[in-house]
């Protein structure tokens, strides 16, 4: 074993066993988050955790959940791990598989969209972890399929997204059914005011782990900004796609325009697949397997794929629309330029979008520079964020809910769309 791996976490704590899994999954490195995380996970502590996205926080609160239950009695699943996609579930499962075999630590998937026998069939064989998306979670629950009162560690991954996508009802109804005594995690690349009610619900005592400002994009992300009209936009993202050999990662704000423009890139010749809520489970692997392979270049996606995607080396992430909340702006970049790689992110901006972008720049405290060779058509808006950065000292975060009517606004932690209608996972 590459000693140099076992000694950079052998001051984490980690067992032996681990610590051997760890090298031959390549772990290299432990990233900030994983540092500061990991100790207060392991002694049993509750755990914030905020750090940009592609920093490792999958791994910052697996590992030490592994630890933990390879110590207790088997026979139930007594950890639990709410993600807000499906994408984002099988990502976690997957580290869960690949560091958790040693320690004969076990995980099954619940998700939306799956065959639910096939997943009591997979209950039936007594995991240790769930990996779920809400929905589907409460869909067990009611069938009497999962019982809750055992579970000692709960993980909440990219809780701001869940209660974007109208998750607060489901979570209020899962953490009731909890043990009051666990454990809980919650980490996110940002950390919006909308969380504070649930972190007072669900957090006790908590360690706050913070390695970089709630926003904060990544140092290789090279930004860009075309102003344009809405026409023009086909013609400037087939002049982008064929002006290098990078993988694209193109965001679109719905699923319609996401397939219209997957029919108009694959038409072009481009080897594209698309990804959106209404594509079938085996779709969506179908795509994002392709995609992580090479055999799609580019992977046209709403914004499920903001968060729930993690693929090495994409080149260059499209805003073909902006998107509809400032933070997703950052998750959706975030897909670039992972791990201190370097990579490059385009957003197309319309007449109407350019309130959106302000506050976007607001949120990112500076503004995202042009594009070469694209015009601005509101220069006092980029002077104004520049002056009200410098003023305030501080990123503000007020813009994360200014876009009037397309948002739903969270008095509570009970606001959301329905009882069991949010956006499917």
């Amino acid at each position: 074993m590459d000693t140099s791996v076992q000694n950079l976490f052998h001051t984490l704590g980690l067992s032996e066993t681990l610590l051997r899994d760890l090298a031959t999954a390549g772990f290299t490195n432990p990233t900030p988050i994983q540092a500061q995380a990991i100790p207060p996970a392991l002694a049993g502590r509750d755990v914030i955790g905020c750090a940009q996205t592609g920093t490792g926080k999958t791994a910052a609160f697996v590992i030490p959940m592994i630890e933990r239950l390879a110590d207790l009695p088997k026979g139930q699943p007594q950890a639990l791990i709410l993600a807000p996609t499906r994408e984002l579930a099988l990502q976690i499962l997957t580290t869960i598989e690949k560091l958790g075999r040693s320690r004969r630590v076990s995980a099954t998937l619940i998700v939306g969209g799956a065959d639910m026998q096939a997943q009591v069939r997979g209950l039936r064989q007594r995991p240790d972890v769930l990996v779920a998306t809400p929905g589907r979670l409460l869909d067990h629950m009611w069938n009497g399929t999962i019982l809750l009162s055992a579970i000692k560690i709960l993980v909440l991954d990219e809780a701001d997204r869940m209660l974007d996508m109208g998750f607060a009802p489901q979570i209020n109804q899962i953490l009731d059914a909890l043990p009051e005594e666990r454990q809980t995690l919650l980490f996110s690349a940002t950390l919006p005011g909308d969380l504070a009610r649930l972190v007072q619900a669900s957090v006790s005592d908590p360690v706050r782990v913070m390695v970089t400002p709630s926003a904060t994009t990544a140092d290789g992300i090279t930004q860009a900004v075309h102003h344009i009209s809405h026409d023009a936009k086909g013609d400037l993202l087939l002049s982008l796609l064929g002006s290098d050999k990078d993988t694209a990662l193109v965001f679109t704000r719905t699923k319609h325009r996401a397939d219209r423009l997957g029919r108009m890139l694959g038409g072009a010749g481009h080897r594209v697949a698309v990804l959106h809520g209404d594509r079938s489970l085996s779709q969506r692997r179908s795509a994002l397997e392709g995609f992580k392979r090479g055999t799609f270049r580019v992977l046209v996606a709403t914004d499920i794929a903001a968060r729930g995607i993690d693929v090495a080396n994409i080149g260059h992430v499209i805003n073909f629309d902006l998107p509809n909340c400032p933070e997703d702006y950052v998750h959706r970049i975030g897909r670039t330029a992972r791990m201190k790689a370097t990579g490059r992110a385009t957003s197309f901006v319309t007449r109407e979008d350019r309130e959106q972008l302000r506050d976007i720049e607001r949120l990112l405290g500076h503004a995202v520079p042009l594009a070469p060779g694209s015009a601005d058509p509101a220069p006092s808006i980029r002077t104004h964020v520049r002056d009200s950065a410098s003023n305030s000292g501080e990123r503000p975060s007020a813009a994360r809910h200014r876009f009037a009517g397309r948002r739903p606004h969270y008095g509570g932690l009970s606001a959301g769309r329905s009882d069991r209608g949010p956006r499917q996972q």
